[in-house]
């Protein structure tokens, strides 16, 4: 049975799973919120770690994400042909809007199970579905209604002329942020790509249930397959510290190519900063070692705005956010 939406937000299959969601997300509330603060003094400790308040700290995290993405996953690979049954309807209902090929070769660096999600975002076809329900308890309850999405649409810079016809979503995962840039620049037309298929079908059959008309493209960041000069705005929203640091200029400069002369790009990602404070270091090492974050210590730690710039981007802003992510902003000038 479909249980139907609270606002934008799906229910889960059944009403334990809601319940059990609940609770990992209090859980999630409380190990980040309280607990947290409890260990924080012993993370400037060299030898804080070894503390069995920090080990058992570690291992609430590590289980709480991990039992959130198992509950969630059994639930819909239990009734697999109804949800893979509900993604085909999706496409048949609005054809020309999700474009993929079936010969696609996934890099091997994208197919690793982030966030300790089990097979990742590539390599099971239900994984979208799983990211949304496992997403709402990562985001702690704060974007069950898109609300961080909506936000980070909100710091997309249109170009100086005022013209948004054409506006790219680069890693957009299941298009949350997508359909929030359709509804801020409602004329243009909104194309999400991102590296994993099943990301970008869940994408696509979000955006039909939300009547919201955009594209989704299954594809590479590095290598788009995009025409040159296409788009006035670009999205990267925590893209980079998903890719490999090698790929960082690689991507930049197909930004730079795909962006017409006077196009924005704006990217909200973790902070770069190389003298990072000691409780930030601790939980980018925990990330990094135990949440399957390989790629974000890299990024933390490279010179960001170098590397748009050498790119052939001039950077217009680097700030906070209301949340821990940072904002940057670049334009393409003309030539």
């Amino acid at each position: 049975m479909n249980r139907g939406h609270i606002g934008v937000l799906p229910r889960a299959p059944r009403l334990e799973d809601d319940s059990y969601l609940d609770f990992m997300e209090t859980l999630r509330n409380f190990n980040t919120r309280t607990l947290f603060t409890k260990i924080l003094p012993l993370t400037f400790d060299p030898q804080g770690e070894s503390n069995p308040a920090i080990r058992s700290w570690k291992r609430l995290m590590r289980s709480q994400q991990q039992q959130t993405w198992q509950k969630v996953l059994d639930r819909y690979a239990s009734e697999r042909d109804r949800w893979e049954a509900e993604l085909d309807a999706a496409e048949r209902k609005r054809p020309g809007r999700l474009h993929y090929d079936p010969a696609f070769q996934v890099p091997r660096y994208a197919a690793l199970d982030i966030h300790l999600q089990p097979g990742g975002y590539v390599n099971d076809s239900l994984a979208g579905y799983v990211f949304h329900h496992g997403t709402k308890v990562f985001y702690q309850g704060e974007n069950d209604q898109d609300e961080l999405h909506h936000q980070v649409a909100s710091f997309v810079v249109p170009p100086a002329d005022g013209k948004v016809t054409r506006v790219l979503d680069l890693g957009c995962s299941i298009g949350q942020g997508t359909t929030a840039l359709k509804q801020r620049f409602p004329q243009a037309e909104v194309t999400g790509l991102d590296v994993g298929l099943p990301m970008v079908r869940y994408a696509h059959k979000r955006a039909v249930d939300l009547d919201i008309d955009v594209h989704f493209r299954h594809g590479l960041a590095e290598d788009t397959q995009l025409p040159s000069g296409s788009f006035d705005a670009i999205l990267c929203y925590i893209l980079f510290h998903e890719v490999p640091e090698r790929l960082f200029p690689v991507i930049l400069r197909e930004i730079h190519r795909l962006l017409r002369p006077g196009g924005t790009l704006t990217v909200v990602d973790a902070p770069n900063n190389k003298n990072l404070p000691a409780p930030n270091r601790f939980w980018l090492k925990f990330d990094s070692a135990y949440n399957c974050e390989p790629y974000s210590p890299a990024f933390v730690a490279s010179d960001f705005r170098e590397l748009i710039e050498a790119a052939g981007l001039t950077v217009t802003h680097v700030g906070p956010t209301p949340t821990f992510l940072h904002l940057t902003t670049a334009v393409k000038n003309a030539p």
